[in-house]
């Protein structure tokens, strides 16, 4: 009995010491995380070291869609300085984003001028949250900023380094003044 319940024992341990190290593993920082492009090409976020990145979920039919209009603005003015605007589709709020990975390309293309990258569509929050977005929202990674995304055109700013700076809330403009200081001091 001593026997089976010491190895029921060291089992559980196992689990638990193989549960803490794979939370550790999920992202110590934003460039371990992979993500799927609109091409369906698998990357590190590493790709974006010592750049300066804007990651906003992103939808087709919401009151805030206008909004790619200024993100790529900032693409446009900022871009050749180190920022990068990375767009993450998501369905998570009213069905909103309800095109394919092709129809909300083809979406952003002709309607915004979108140049900035794009990426599949993900999930920012639920069982099925992506793990950038898990990064990016939970207080273990994000203490300062950390919290569930509540709408489309959530922002956040990370740092040449990958610390985020800043969070924004879907209704705060990409071109809203604390925005733009915010991207300018980070370039520097």
């Amino acid at each position: 009995m001593f026997y089976r319940s010491h190895k029921m024992f060291a089992r559980i341990a196992t689990i638990i010491l193989l549960i803490g190290v794979m939370s550790i593993m999920e992202a110590k920082s934003i460039y371990d995380i992979e993500v799927t492009t609109m091409s369906g090409e698998t990357i590190r976020l590493e790709n974006y070291k010592s750049k300066v990145l804007m990651i906003v979920n992103t939808a087709s039919k919401c009151g805030f869609t206008k909004q790619y209009d200024e993100l790529q603005e900032l693409y446009a003015t900022y871009g050749d300085q180190g920022l990068v605007i990375l767009g993450f589709p998501a369905n998570n709020f009213m069905n909103q984003e309800p095109g394919s990975n092709q129809e909300i390309a083809d979406f952003c293309r002709l309607n915004y001028g979108v140049s900035f990258p794009m990426f599949e569509k993900i999930s920012v929050r639920g069982k099925d949250i992506h793990p950038l977005y898990k990064y990016l929202t939970q207080k273990e990674s994000n203490p300062q900023h950390s919290g569930k995304i509540s709408w489309n055109f959530s922002k956040f700013l990370i740092s040449k380094d990958g610390s985020i700076i800043n969070r924004y809330a879907p209704n705060v403009k990409p071109t809203h003044e604390s925005v733009i200081q915010d991207i300018e001091a980070a370039l520097k």
